[in-house]
């Protein structure tokens, strides 16, 4: 009988790498951590009770997904992005949209494919932290490119979803403040009834109206 597998003395505890990771995430998000503010080890370390290495493991991850940037010799701080940046990682979401819905539609069974889209947006209705209903906002978008049923359209879109999170966030935020609280919840029902049209042409038209980029400051 073979010998149990053992994890490499290396291994970090892969619980450990995603509690620091999940928290990091969320400080960023929420804007407890700001654009181009440096993290502190020490402090974060004390904060949730583990020690540097996975800690490290969850900043090395966080760069990945480019939500936070290494400095040589001067430890990592929260990647911070100009407006050029954000238009075009917006354009970038655009463009993966658009090949999305025209590559999915018509759906053979609407009613099937649509049901993740229906449940990313009844999870913006029930947040009940900001942050929750911003998490929400990206699995929609997520949603609605997985419609395309693309394994590699997923895995580009996944960094530029995460890297905007916060900008989209800020834009139903400020919509919410000069608006209707309920402003940014109904653009995205208009683009699951677009959707449920099964027409592609009517769904790009829907998704290049609703609005992304109306309240931020660029």
């Amino acid at each position: 009988m073979a010998a149990p597998r053992t994890q490499p003395a290396s291994a970090l505890p892969a619980t450990l790498v995603e509690v620091a990771a999940h928290r990091v995430r969320d400080a960023i998000m929420s804007g407890s951590l700001q654009p181009g503010e440096k993290i502190v080890e020490e402090q974060l370390c004390a904060d949730l009770g583990i020690s540097r290495a996975p800690l490290r493991e969850a900043l090395r991850q966080l760069a990945q997904q480019g939500l936070v940037e290494h400095l040589p010799r001067r430890g990592s701080r929260v990647a911070q992005w100009s407006p050029r940046d954000i238009l075009q990682l917006f354009e970038l979401r655009g463009v993966l949209e658009r090949h999305a819905i025209e590559s999915a539609l018509p759906l053979t069974d609407p009613d099937t494919a649509l049901a993740p889209v229906r449940a990313a947006l009844d999870h913006m209705r029930r947040a009940g932290t900001d942050l929750e209903r911003d998490d929400a906002h990206r699995e929609f978008h997520a949603a609605v490119v997985a419609l395309a049923d693309n394994r590699q359209l997923d895995i580009a879109l996944e960094p530029i979803l995460l890297k905007l999170q916060l900008p989209m966030a800020v834009n139903l935020r400020e919509e919410a403040r000069h608006h209707h609280a309920h402003d940014g919840i109904e653009r995205h029902e208009s683009i699951l009834t677009a959707l449920s049209s099964n027409d592609a042409a009517v769904v790009v038209a829907a998704m290049h109206d609703h609005g992304h980029l109306s309240y931020l400051p660029l």
